[in-house]
């Protein structure tokens, strides 16, 4: 097997704390959290949300980082290397598998969401969105949909500029890009969320967000708001299995991983609190599911005085989002390309970034061309499901999910005591026994519990 270059590090604990949230603060905060919460019932929902936060998703980010900083090498490789390690067997490199196919599939589609960002970006910089009729702002979106070649321009724009970032390698691309990009997604969404709270309904936002009514806790609640977490954080995708190996061994993961959980987790938050808001002073749902940002919001912003600089100001830092997590996602696929098989860390993203680009291409036929068709109707679960559907489900549902368990069992019961005891030097042992029992037991059990539901579904 060809051997790759050695393995980077990231330069600083600042560069990898902005690439590390960067990748976790993507559509999953701004776009999907807000759907989510609206489609589950408003507070109960966000409240099992950070509970699902603080007892599943932390644990088990420890855990991958723990993995991922101990293997130094890419996802796949890296994992065969501790599981021999540890005295196990090398099948536990299905971790790195899992994780690098989760993270690839998600790409292929998440470039096209994040393309129609873009291009909404630039519908209100132009004014699509000012002073118009708030039903004509509502049907760009189709209007966008209907026109493949308006979506292939924008979906091969960010996979481009993905590409770009990535094949600088981590300290001179990715680093450098997030040190770049989040702290001027920061200033935009602290913007944001204060120009909701004076012009908004923020008290109905708050109230929608907060108010825990045990009515609308159901199974499906619970169930949700755990994929939620793992979605959001990107636990079980690869990436942070991924930027784990570039870790110096002087930074500590534990405190890094609550870090970035619960900026991960605030960002939610206050999306929540910047859209519901607004939603509710224009009298419009909230519980609109996907619709809720390409469509609801548009109305909103047509009958707002500044509406068209509101709107670029808010498509403009989700784009930012979009961008962190997408050369976050990439990563693990290139990093496999350059070191398991010797490729330059160019070539590595060019190739990855055109195979992903390609298959994308089926996620935009699925608005339009091949709206009807469904390519897997012999499986009840994927009978109504089009072709970005069913990769989506796939990815979110079963390989996040079985990875995420797989990371806690392995490193919760196969890592070596002296491996895991060194991360947590300096920590009360009540924090540490408490991580234990909760990556050992509580965080398998409840996405074991979680996966199996969906399959009984």
């Amino acid at each position: 097997m060809a051997v790759g270059p050695k393995h980077e590090q990231w330069s600083s604990q600042w560069g990898f704390l902005m690439a590390a949230i960067g990748g976790a603060v993507g559509l999953g905060n701004i776009w999907r959290f807000p759907y989510m919460t609206g489609e589950n019932g408003g507070g109960a929902f966000v409240l099992i949300y950070l509970g699902a936060v603080l007892f599943v998703a932390i644990p088990i980010l420890i855990a991958e980082l723990q993995l991922g900083k101990r293997g130094h090498k890419d996802i796949v490789s890296g994992t065969r290397k501790v599981a021999i390690a540890a005295g196990k067997s090398p099948r536990w490199s299905i971790i790195g598998w899992l994780g690098l196919l989760a993270a690839f599939f998600v790409l292929t589609y998440y470039s096209v969401i994040a393309g129609q960002v873009l291009d909404f970006v630039m519908l209100s910089a132009t004014g699509a969105f000012s002073g118009v009729d708030p039903e004509v702002a509502r049907a760009h979106f189709d209007d966008l949909q209907n026109n493949p070649p308006r979506m292939i321009l924008w979906h091969t724009v960010i996979m481009a500029i993905t590409v770009t970032i990535v094949a600088h390698g981590i300290t001179g691309g990715i680093e450098k890009a997030a040190k770049i990009m989040m702290p001027a997604f920061f200033v935009m969404l602290i913007g944001m969320f204060f120009y909701s709270m004076a012009t908004g309904d923020f008290a109905s936002g708050w109230n929608y967000m907060f108010t825990f009514n045990l009515d609308n806790v159901t199974a499906n609640t619970v169930l949700m708001a755990i994929g939620q977490a793992f979605f959001s954080i990107g636990i079980g995708f690869g990436y942070m299995l991924a930027y784990g190996s570039y870790l110096p061994k002087d930074i500590s993961i534990p405190h890094t991983a609550v870090i970035i959980s619960l900026v991960d987790a605030g960002v939610a938050i206050i999306a929540g609190l910047v859209i519901f808001p607004l939603v509710f002073a224009y009298g419009l749902t909230p519980d609109q599911g996907p619709d809720l940002i390409f469509r609801i919001l548009p109305m909103a912003f047509s009958q707002m005085e500044y509406g068209g600089a509101v709107g670029t100001v808010f498509f403009l830092l989700l784009t930012f989002a979009a961008l962190s997590s997408a050369i976050a996602i990439i990563q693990p696929a290139v990093s496999y390309l350059e070191e398991s098989h010797g490729m330059s860390v160019k070539a590595s993203a060019l190739t990855a970034g055109a195979v992903a680009w390609f298959i994308g291409l089926g996620s935009i036929l699925s608005y339009n061309v091949w709206a009807g068709h469904y390519p897997l109707p012999m499986f009840d679960t994927f009978r109504d499901s089009n072709f970005m559907s069913v990769i989506d489900y796939v990815t979110a549902n079963y390989l996040m999910l079985v990875g995420g368990i797989l990371i806690a069992v392995f490193v919760g019961w196969s890592f070596k005591a002296d491996w895991v005891k060194s991360e947590f030097k300096g920590d009360n042992p009540i924090f540490f026994n408490t991580w234990l029992w909760l990556v050992r037991v509580v965080a398998p059990a409840s996405v074991a519990i979680a996966l199996y539901f969906q399959l009984v579904a």
